[in-house]
């Protein structure tokens, strides 16, 4: 291209572009980008607009946290509690591609699926600047500018959702928001923290390092802190501690966290280059001589600025309580973290975390403003209190329920209402039946679609699994720590176990049973029972038999308490919905096996009861001498797709070889669709970068499978699968009076699984 331009006295504007869609999602962090997504399979055309090179956010490669939610990094009492829906897609299919924690393959894995949606127009390096009002409380068009392309941008809606974090949009255009920490008296919130905590939480920079396999020798930067005295008083370092690791170099709670980012941003690379001047230059370090410093973050990962106020604002009571509220779409179950406003120069603790005793759920009333009547919010500026932000403000929270929004903006378009409308009967039913046929737990509710013909069927399955055994064929497990095995019950059930075991000397072990005092809960905070029974040296066997009768359907705790002298033996079966526990704690989110917190806080003490992560992790050996009857086959059409009071699964028994399901109607069906949910461990947290997984799948993945009438005839086959969610559309419809899915079991060790089918006729 050849221009020669004249002078032009009057200067020259820039090139604008005018764009129209049914939703503007401004901000493309993870939520925004799972908003996005969810949108524009509804049918809606979307505008992504991110301001900076890359998808994700604080999960971007350029501030690199891990991914998290309401699993808490294995440190909490909350199974099976991994975010399902877009969210849970990309954390599966990064687990596949990325079990390394490659934050620069998470990049191209969000880029992929936002490009692969063709009703997205995805804009990048593109900063709103300006909003123009319709009305009072409407937004009319938002305007952006894109550095790479020196474009200007009008975007015209009749629905916007602000995701940039800081609120841009919601700001500009008047809604009503907060900063800093309310008083314990407005939400009743009495872990509201002190002036002197602070109110807000700072902002934080990453660095990476790396071994060169030679001495490498660092000149610090003139603006490098020099003084350390005050953080290497209160903070100690790991030299091989590295990126999210060093989430506690943390600064800026005491600033505008909006406008001061580029103070707070150099603040934070003084510190940075203080610290590997110390690490490197002090002589406190000999093995550090080797490492050099790879990479340094230079966008700072910001936790809070600015919270908009919704129709209903979350407080520490909606989260401790576990409050339930007619509008739920979305839950959460991180910790209350709140960190001390004075970050890395605080004498604190570097954070503050307490925990539910269970996952909370989390209102539409909360996604949109109440004052700017087509404005959704997503992110970590949904309507909360400082003290539940907290908790709400993670990544996989926020984007979990970000996706919850592109349902709700379809329903609002088709039907020509507002958000508010939306809470409340007869759109709130539908909207929710729609969210959950995308993939959307909400705690509490079954999903029973009336299209879906499978709850029609006749269902028989070629096994079911009976756990009367869990094989004693792993290793020892010592004592040094109580033990628990989860096991699923129904009204009236009572437990008989039989236990190996071997001891160093003639002791007694002590035996509970435990239940959750909320059934939907597995925190184990009420003993039914407690019994001593006496062990000889060596290995034996203790028989337990319970006299309690289960209440109703739920997970009762056979605890084997702390003892030295003892170990248990482990079973190398694995089984959809069976865990074990430890009483212990994940010093990333705990400080003890006990949370106990000061009194007058309003928060619960109770124990935690945590897996370990695999290869470890393994079920505890023992015989159970009335069975486990919980994995029939019907419950792939009980509206469960993930263990909540029971598995709800089928589960087959090992020793079938050829497991199948079949589904018969007494009239042919003309079937369009099937979805099946397969088992992708939501109790695995699946942190997207830097920590590293053994496994690209999941054990109790069904990775092959075909779908054949019950002629034979086939249907449809799939070999290698790994993710949670299958739909299976057909080109023409399949007349038949029944289906038969067979599958292959994942490994010799883990029974095949199935949470549900669903079948559609359009």
């Amino acid at each position: 291209m050849k221009i020669n331009a004249d002078f032009e006295a009057e200067g020259r504007k820039l090139l604008t572009l005018e764009l129209q869609a049914d939703l503007v999602v401004i901000g493309g962090g993870l939520a925004g980008t799972c908003c996005a997504i969810a949108a524009a399979r509804e049918g809606l055309r979307v505008i992504l607009a991110q301001d900076r090179p890359v998808l994700g956010g604080n999960a971007s490669s350029e501030i690199r946290l891990w991914i998290l939610g309401a699993t808490s990094h294995l440190g909490n009492n909350n199974r099976w509690a991994r975010e399902s829906g877009i969210v849970g897609e990309i954390l599966v299919e990064n687990m596949y591609r990325n079990p390394e924690g490659n934050a620069l393959i998470l990049d191209t894995i969000l880029l992929e699926k936002v490009k692969q949606e063709q009703n997205i127009t995805l804009l990048l390096n593109t900063a709103v600047y300006e909003v123009i009002k319709s009305a009072p409380d409407r937004i009319g068009q938002v305007n952006a500018f894109c550095s790479q392309n020196s474009t200007l941008y009008r975007f015209r809606a009749p629905y916007f959702c602000d995701a940039s974090g800081d609120g841009i949009v919601a700001f500009q255009a008047g809604a009503a928001f907060r900063m800093g920490a309310e008083s314990k008296e407005e939400f009743d919130e009495r872990f509201a923290p002190s002036d002197e905590y602070g109110e807000l939480l700072g902002h934080s920079l990453y660095f990476y390092s790396k071994d060169a396999g030679r001495p490498v020798k660092f000149v610090a930067p003139d603006f490098a802190l020099k003084d350390m005295s005050s953080i290497v008083k209160y903070r100690s370092f790991d030299i091989y501690d590295h990126g999210c690791r060093l989430w506690w170099i943390e600064y800026g709670g005491r600033l505008d966290t909006v406008h001061q980012t580029e103070e707070i941003k150099w603040e934070l690379w003084k510190v940075i280059y203080g610290v590997w001047d110390y690490i490197k230059n002090s002589g406190n370090f000999p093995e550090a001589a080797n490492l050099t410093l790879e990479w340094v973050g230079t966008i700072p990962g910001k936790r809070e600025s600015r919270r908009f106020e919704g129709d209903y604002m979350l407080s520490q009571r909606d989260v401790v309580e576990q409050r339930t509220h007619h509008d739920a779409v979305a839950y959460g179950g991180w910790a209350l973290d709140l960190h001390p406003a004075d970050g890395i120069f605080s004498e604190k603790p570097s954070c503050n975390q307490w925990h539910s005793k269970g996952i909370y759920q989390i209102p539409l009333r909360c996604l949109y403003s109440r004052n700017i009547s087509n404005l959704w919010l997503a992110g970590r500026i949904i309507s909360a209190s400082h003290v539940a932000f907290g908790s709400s403000r993670v990544m996989a929270t926020v984007a979990y329920a970000a996706q919850a929004l592109g349902p709700a903006v379809a329903l609002c378009i088709r039907e020509g209402i507002g958000p508010r409308q939306l809470t409340q009967p007869p759109w709130l039913e539908t909207y929710r039946l729609r969210l959950m046929e995308t993939g959307q737990y909400i705690p509490g509710l079954a999903y029973r679609n009336p299209r879906d013909v499978a709850r029609q069927a006749i269902i028989r399955a070629s096994s079911e699994l009976v756990l009367d055994e869990l094989p004693a064929d792993g290793p020892w497990l010592p004592l040094d720590q109580a033990a628990a095995q989860l096991l699923p019950v129904r009204p009236g059930d009572r437990l008989n176990l039989v236990v190996p075991v071997k001891s160093n000397a003639a002791t007694e072990v002590t035996v509970e049973l435990r239940m959750s005092s909320k059934p939907f809960n597995y925190t184990p905070d009420v003993i039914l029972e407690q019994k001593q029974i006496a062990i000889g040296p060596g290995e034996s066997s203790m028989k337990i038999e319970f006299a309690t009768e289960a209440d109703q359907a739920r997970y009762l705790f056979v605890c084997l308490m702390r003892n030295e002298q003892v170990a248990v033996r482990t079973s190398l079966m694995r089984v959809t919905g069976i865990v074990s526990v430890l009483n212990k704690f994940n010093k990333s989110v705990a400080t003890s096996n006990t949370q106990s917190p000061p009194e007058g806080i309003g928060i619960d003490t109770f124990e935690f009861w945590c897996p370990q992560r695999r290869p470890l992790g393994h079920n505890l050996a023992m015989k159970i001498k009335t069975g486990m009857h919980v994995f029939e086959a019907t419950n792939v059409v009980n509206g469960m797709s993930r263990p909540t009071v029971n598995p709800n699964a089928w589960v087959a028994a090992p020793g079938d070889p050829a497991p199948a399901l079949r589904l018969e109607w007494e009239e042919p069906k003309k079937l369009k669709k099937i979805v099946l949910s397969w088992d992708t461990d939501y109790d695995h947290p699946m942190e997207s970068t830097l920590l590293g997984h053994p496994e690209r799948v999941m054990p109790f993945c069904v990775r092959n499978y075909r779908i054949t009438d019950l002629a034979g005839k086939l249907l449809y086959t799939r070999r290698g699968n790994y993710q949670t969610v299958d739909t299976i559309r057909f080109n023409e419809e399949v007349a038949t009076r029944g289906i038969v899915i067979e599958l292959e079991h994942p490994s010799e060790t883990t029974p095949a699984a199935l949470f549900s089918v669903e079948c559609y006729q359009e």
